[in-house]
């Protein structure tokens, strides 16, 4: 009977099966956002009432019924306006062929220079490389803030164990900093689920802090938040150094579009998200109303005492999370400033063979360790790391929206009154808070515009020194066209010798270094010789089509050709994965890959007496240079069949 019920069954036609698919496939989309993006911006709760009323801050605001309503109202409403207008409603949009983030937004305003003027796009890209660094900053204040946040709460259960905070956050942080190099792959399943988890607890404990006080839902009129912004003007400024906290992990958001997309990114932070933390804020400013002693720990004391120490552990989980996600941030950009000529080569390591986005790369991850430890030592709570924060926060805010309106005129047309209108109204609101951090410059917020600034000046005099180093290469290395004529003619007399020889260049222009040197001094070639240049676009990936190009160099019978292997500044070159993948038709005949010897060139720097640069600019960029990843792993080549040939140059 079971048979005959299933045969006679009507049977879903294949677009409910489609649809059903898709839907579940968005569902889990969604459901990694959450476990990836939010962590920043939906572990805020925990800390930033608390801040704004601490009693300990330089400018302090007092405890009263007005400032409660004017505070969560404009921590509402800052996180409506920054959040949810500038970055979900407006930046999102402003995407480089589906990433995100300012790199994406620096690579728009370079490609669309072409257009308009090229010295308001070159101030605007360095002052987005001056945002890029001010993450480095955050990224390394987050883990330190957010992990010390929730075992604070340590504190609220059991008050005998306040002096074994700083070490349960430093333990923590160096085993989070141990296992990067195994990847999220393995732990990335469990993130979402923990994350709706942690959003749906604390909505509900919010929901019953408002149930108690149910009068607080009046601050999310803006009438309270403007009443008190220029009611109290003196100390609803300084409040917004501790209100611009609720905002942080707003550029997670951008980032991160290209691996989640807009769409489940927004459908997040609407539905879930964005709820969520308002109910918390609205819940623990009922607390501060019925007892204004509760502002020691608003966030864990709203919780019922049988589910603080559930509440204890799940924020600290949320908050290993969220400090997961702006490490791989840092790595993210780390790696993007390395493709687009700001930092040198670094060594990546890819942790998952299925998402390309999610890399490793040593260098970032021992520095990031050594500074987070260093913060949870020397600052020892959150409310102190606090002042900190924000300065980063609201530096690489600002600099978004003013870069996202550059690229909304220049590559949309966005008529000029419009553009003058939204860029006046929420670069007042960044800049109202830039000022307001700058109050707290003597109490931490000299950190990461210390940071940012280290940051961008390594940055730029890597560019500046790149660039002296390719001019002075060009020269040495001679035109490619007369060195190949020389060869043919015989005026350079080599014997070809059997095999096939890559030589890695910067261009097709010069001829390689160590190919010079192979015919000059061993006076040989190979009968296969593949002179290889490797190029980056302002693209996150480049689509196979479109990776090779083979130009044979003016003689289509002397076995010499070179090939311009094309990527995205997301991608890591290989080499030989990519000369597979040539037509031997291409290449004047068949190349010998699996014996190939591939030649590098490898340039000695030295400071030399030409005023190119300010000479602590030549000692800074030679020491960056030390840090640069090994060729032959960066570019996948076997190690066994490289040659490596150096030369001097000074800058």
């Amino acid at each position: 009977m079971a048979d005959s019920r299933q045969e006679n069954a009507p049977t879903p036609p294949p677009e409910a099966h489609r649809q059903l698919a898709h839907d579940s496939v968005r569902l889990a989309v969604v459901i990694g956002a959450l476990g990836v993006v939010f962590g920043d911006i939906g572990t805020s709760p925990i800390y930033t009432l608390q801040t704004v009323f601490n009693p300990s801050d330089p400018h302090p605001v007092p405890v009263s019924t007005q400032n409660v309503y004017g505070v969560v109202s404009l921590v509402f409403w800052s996180v409506m306006v920054i959040v949810t207008v500038t970055y979900v409603l407006l930046a999102m949009r402003a995407d480089n062929d589906g990433e995100g983030g300012i790199m994406a937004l620096i690579t728009l305003v370079r490609r669309w220079s072409s257009q308009r003027g090229r010295r308001t796009a070159a101030v605007l890209a360095a002052l987005g490389i001056f945002g890029a660094s001010l993450f480095f900053g955050d990224s390394m204040i987050t883990p330190a803030i957010s992990v010390l946040s929730a075992v604070e709460g340590l504190k609220v259960v059991e008050p005998s164990l306040d002096d074994a905070v700083v070490p349960i956050t430093a333990v923590i942080i160096v085993v989070l900093f141990l296992v990067q190099r195994r990847g999220t792959a393995a732990v990335g399943r469990v993130f979402g689920p923990v994350m709706i988890a942690w959003f749906t607890a604390i909505g509900a404990c919010g929901a019953v802090g408002i149930a108690d006080h149910p009068d607080i839902l009046k601050a999310l009129s803006p009438t309270y938040a403007l009443g008190f912004l220029f009611g109290h003007f003196g100390t609803a400024f300084f409040a917004l150094a501790a209100v611009v906290l609720a905002v942080t992990g707003a550029e997670a958001l951008y980032a991160d579009m290209g691996h989640f997309g807009r769409r489940s990114i927004t459908r997040g932070w609407l539905f879930l998200v964005f709820p969520a933390c308002v109910l918390s804020y609205l819940g623990q400013g009922a607390l501060i109303l019925d007892d204004p002693a509760n502002i020691s720990s608003p966030f864990f004391l709203l919780v019922p005492d049988w589910g603080r120490w559930p509440m204890i552990l799940l924020a600290t989980a949320a908050t290993v999370i969220a400090s997961q996600a702006v490490i791989t941030g840092a790595y993210s950009v780390a790696s993007q400033a390395a493709q687009l000529g700001y930092l040198p080569r670094l060594r990546i390591a890819h942790t998952s063979e299925s998402t390309v986005g999610q890399i490793y790369v040593p260098w970032i991850n021992w520095l990031l360790m050594v500074s987070v430890l260093t913060l949870v030592f020397a600052f020892r709570s959150s409310a102190a790391l606090a002042f900190a924060f924000g300065m980063a926060v609201t530096g690489t805010i600002t600099i978004t929206t003013l870069l996202f309106f550059y690229v909304a005129r220049a590559k949309w047309g966005t008529p000029k009154w419009l553009i003058g209108i939204g860029a006046s109204v929420l670069l007042f609101v960044d800049l109202l808070f830039v000022a307001a951090n700058m109050t707290k410059l003597v109490h931490g917020a000299w950190l990461p515009l210390l940071i940012g600034l280290t940051a961008f000046t390594v940055m730029t005099t890597w560019q500046r020194g790149r660039e002296l180093v390719t001019a002075e290469r060009a020269r040495e290395e001679g035109p490619l066209p007369e060195f190949i004529n020389g060869l043919r003619s015989g005026e350079l007399p080599v014997q070809r010798v059997p095999g096939t020889a890559v030589f890695l260049n910067r261009g097709k222009d010069t001829a390689p270094l160590a190919m010079r040197a192979n015919v000059e001094h061993n006076h040989v070639r190979h009968e296969q010789v593949v002179i290889l240049s490797i190029e980056t676009e302002p693209v996150p990936r480049v689509p196979a089509d479109r990776r090779l190009a083979v130009d044979s160099l003016g003689y289509a019978d002397d076995g010499i050709v070179h090939v311009t292997a094309t990527y995205g500044y997301m991608e890591t070159p290989d080499v030989p994965a990519t000369l597979a993948m040539l037509d031997p038709a291409e290449t004047e005949g068949p190349l010998q890959l699996d014996q190939a010897t591939y030649f590098l060139s490898k340039i000695e720097l030295r400071r030399g007496q030409a005023p190119t640069m300010a000479p602590w600019r030549k000692r800074l960029f030679i020491a960056t240079s030390y840090i640069t990843a090994d060729a032959a792993e960066y570019f996948g080549l076997p190690r066994d069949r490289t040659v490596i040939m150096g030369s001097y140059i000074e800058v």
